[in-house]
C-alpha cells in the first residue's frame, strides 16, 4: 500500500512556528493548488489544501517562505483532529509571487 502525495501550489496564509507542550515545533498551511480542467462554465477552479510541516521543514519554510510563494510538497495524507491534512515530508522553493510581479 502506498500514501504519497505531490502537490504544486501556492501558500495562501502566513506561516507561524509554533510548539504544543512536549511536542516537536510545526506549521500549518494552506495550499491553493489549481485544478488541470475546466468545469462546466469553462474555468478552472481551485482546491485548497491543509498543509501540516514539522520539525526542520516547518523552520526553514516560516523562515524563508511566505504568503504568495510557489511551492513543491510532497507528503502523505492523514487524518488529523478528524481532518484529512497533508504532512509534507519535502518542501520545495519555486518561485516569489514578488519576483513574479517584477518581471510584468
Amino acid at each position: 500500500m502506498m500514501n504519497q502525495v505531490v502537490l504544486i501550489g501556492r501558500i495562501t496564509n502566513t506561516l507561524e512556528l509554533k510548539q504544543e507542550e512536549d511536542s516537536i515545533k510545526y506549521a500549518c498551511m494552506k495550499l491553493a493548488v489549481p485544478r488541470s480542467f475546466k468545469n462546466a462554465d469553462g474555468e478552472y477552479e481551485t482546491d485548497f489544501i491543509g498543509v501540516r510541516l514539522f520539525g526542520t521543514i516547518a523552520d526553514s519554510t516560516t523562515e524563508y517562505c511566505k504568503k504568495g510563494d510557489l511551492v513543491g510538497v510532497k507528503g502523505r495524507l492523514q487524518n488529523y483532529k478528524n481532518k484529512l491534512e497533508l504532512v509534507a515530508e519535502k518542501l520545495t522553493f519555486l518561485s516569489s509571487k514578488k519576483a513574479n510581479e517584477d518581471e510584468d
